[in-house]
């Protein structure tokens, strides 16, 4: 093993007698106005109250090859980044001092290249993206932060991301130090203490072993997230030279989810558990749950290193889970697992929203399905879902279920007999999902008997009156229309939600010993209706409603004034005989509208048989 050595600097000595690269395949400056005010509030305690050393930490570095005293830092970079913007702050605000210059050499290094000639560099050299350029400039304005950021604009250097969090953090510390010691003798003061007693261990390795300290340092999360320190764990397993392109593949993992906005340590969850079977403890008990603060553990255990073959084929890897994630996201988009347009995932999407999204372990666990079984196996987990969510049946057991079933998903992926497979697919939904909504069928009864629009969340209660619609249009139409068709609708209370007082006087009378606002927002008393139609319907009485529900263009809700007239064996016959039209609407219509659609209900969210 390479000799391993560790030095204790103070931050004066550090920039003094070192040249710290930050290279491109590590994370990028992340730190927020949190984590900066947080360190230059930690010395601001001790200045002046102590003469002790103040210890910071530990740096990891390994030592660039052919620059004595150049390191690329491992481990350490947000704090060391912080400490040199605190530098450049610091020397602009004793402009006109001796300081001034001596923190400017502090900076700075000058050497003679081999060709003979003489070089300034910057002590610190961030090599990600236009943070170099950033920094040095930064460095060389020697300004404050409004006119810095003004020379940025102009020199065209973009500031996004991690860029613009070293312009904040710069104005931060440059503003900080201006409120907390604004004359040059207490600046002076809190220089000589951050020169001299604030201090760190660096430990410098060749970038193997450093990486490998790296990991040691970090197994349980300390400072980074999981998928910071699988990262990590990937460049361990190639040589220095193939870094960068390592660091190209990853970002191709991690930029789409930050575009998207997507958790990438609830994605990396549900990648695990769709992808990889868990095996038996020696209790004999198969948990096949990771957490967010398991997952590097998980990764880093024995087993499931052979498994996953990130040592012998890390690139492999790599692209496996970029795979997963363009599966990950075309699925949150509605797309199927061609990356096309889907209506099985957009009922899917619409009924669980973003609020829900187990489900995601199973749809990557049956990538590999035709299209045709894919879609399948979305409409039946959506019947499945939708009778969990609307039985509001707690979902904690899911979670574990999914995961023991993408096993056998993968399984069935991999049968390359389509009758076979087709065979066995349709086992699973009968054995899991089908048993399961036979065991929830009353109380999805009770829970539709009870249900009122303040039962569910808004998008829900549109979604299931949208699927209603849907369904009785596909039969009147004889094909199936968008989702999107319907959901664009507007829900319309035949009986009004704000009635004028003759209307609920009416109906008090006519229907003695019934609570109108309670039926009013029952399901019976429900549909769908334009916009246009649904206000000009208002709060008038049924009879005035009428004529504007023959001109819907959906015919549930025209259906309430009249079925059409069609022949005696026709999908429209057919359904004719599941609805009603009614001459007056009162608690005994809306009780009779409330068993067809739960009966609709029913057929809507079943399970299907695939043929042969």
């Amino acid at each position: 093993m390479a000799k391993i050595e560790n030095h204790k600097y103070t931050i004066e000595e550090a920039f003094k007698n070192c040249f710290y690269i930050v290279p491109d395949y590590q994370r990028e400056y992340v730190w927020q106005e949190k984590e900066v005010q947080l360190l230059l509030d930690d010395i601001d305690e001790q200045v002046g109250s102590t003469t002790s050393e103040y210890f910071i930490g530990t740096i990891l570095v390994a030592p660039v090859e052919g620059d004595r005293n150049h390191y690329e830092v491992i481990d350490g970079q947000q704090r060391l980044t912080t400490f040199f913007l605190m530098l450049c702050a610091l020397r602009n605000r004793l402009t006109g001092e001796d300081h001034h210059g001596l923190i400017s050499d502090i900076l700075t290094t000058r050497r003679t290249t081999p060709e003979g000639n003489i070089e300034t560099r910057l002590k610190l050299e961030p090599r990600y993206e236009h943070a170099g350029e950033l920094v040095a400039l930064i460095a060389k304005q020697d300004s404050d932060p409004e006119t810095t950021r003004a020379a940025v604009d102009i020199e065209g250097i973009p500031h996004f991301g991690s860029l613009n969090r070293l312009l904040d953090a710069y104005a931060l510390l440059h503003r900080s130090l201006s409120e907390k010691y604004p004359t040059v003798a207490e600046l002076k003061k809190f220089w000589g203490y951050l020169a001299s007693n604030v201090v760190f261990i660096q430990i410098s390795a060749d970038v193997s072993n450093a990486l490998k300290i790296f990991e040691t340092i970090n197994e349980r999360g300390v400072g980074l997230n999981p998928m910071d320190l699988l990262k990590n764990l990937l460049f361990t397993q190639v040589d220095q030279n193939e870094f960068s392109r390592l660091k190209m593949e990853w970002k191709k993992v991690t930029a789409p989810l930050e575009k998207k906005k997507e958790k990438p340590l609830r994605f990396l969850r549900y990648f695990i558990m769709a992808n990889y079977q868990f095996e038996m403890s020696r209790s004999g008990k198969n948990d096949s749950v990771v957490r967010e603060d398991e997952i590097y553990t998980w990764f880093t255990k024995r087993e499931h290193a052979r498994i996953c073959e990130y040592e012998e084929k890390p690139f492999e890897f790599i692209r496996k889970i970029t795979r997963n994630v363009e599966h990950y996201l075309n699925f949150r988009e509605g797309r199927d697992n061609h990356g096309n347009p889907s209506q099985a995932m957009e009922g899917l999407r619409s009924l669980t929203g973003a609020a829900f999204s187990l489900h995601y372990i199973l749809l990557l666990a049956a990538v590999p399905l035709p299209a045709a079984l894919f879609n399948h196996l979305v409409r039946q987990l959506e019947s499945f879902l939708f009778y969990y969510i609307f039985t509001k049946t707690s979902t904690k057991q899911l979670e574990r279920d999914f995961s023991l079933w993408a096993d056998q998903l993968r399984t069935i992926c991999a049968e390359h007999d389509i009758v076979e497979q087709k065979r066995q697919l349709d086992a699973l939904v009968q054995d899991k999902f089908a048993t399961a909504m036979k065991r929830l069928e009353g109380q999805l009864d009770d829970a539709l008997r009870r249900y009122t629009l303040g039962s569910m969340q808004k998008y829900r209660s549109n979604y299931l009156l949208a699927k209603i619609t849907q369904h009785v249009e596909t039969a009147f139409q004889g094909s199936e229309a968008p989702l999107a068709s319907f959901t664009g609708l507007q829900i319309e209370h035949i009986l009004p939600n704000n009635p004028s007082a003759a209307l609920r006087t009416h109906f008090e009378q006519t229907n003695p010993g019934i609570d109108y606002d309670e039926q009013k927002n029952r399901l019976g008393n429900l549909t769908m209706l334009e916009q246009p139609h649904n206000v000009v319907a208002g709060n008038d009485f049924f009879a005035k409603k009428q004529e504007l529900y023959r001109q819907s263009g959906n015919y549930l809700t025209r259906s309430l004034v009249a079925l059409a007239q069609v022949g005696s064996n026709s999908s429209i016959s057919r359904m004719n005989q599941k609805l009603k039209s009614f001459d007056e609407w009162n608690a005994e219509a809306i009780e009779q509208r409330q068993q067809l659609l739960q009966s609709l209900i029913m057929e809507i969210w079943s399970t299907t048989h695939l043929e042969a």
